[in-house]
């Protein structure tokens, strides 16, 4: 087998990059969610030191996510345009 055949082309590349990048968007999700359960019992029980922090660390998990899903529409557009050329 020559090396040009083991190599993954750019649309199994392109493929992969998306599958990466939607995990590590999944990942995320699911730390925000712990996080806000974690904030809602400390606050239930009468600590209100975390609820700032917390809600900081959440905002910037949702900005981190809407850059990846924005990076990840611009590539697969450039993608998409690419093909119809």
């Amino acid at each position: 087998m020559n090396s040009s055949t083991t190599r993954l082309s750019s649309g199994d590349q392109g493929t992969t990059m998306m599958y990466v990048t939607l995990v590590f968007v999944l990942i995320v999700v699911a730390l925000q969610v712990w996080l806000f359960t974690s904030t809602i019992n400390a606050w239930v029980d009468g600590d209100d030191s975390v609820v700032w922090p917390a809600a900081a660390v959440s905002a910037a998990g949702f900005a981190l996510n809407i850059g990846l899903l924005g990076h990840l529409a611009r590539t697969e557009r450039r993608s998409v345009r690419h093909l119809h050329k």
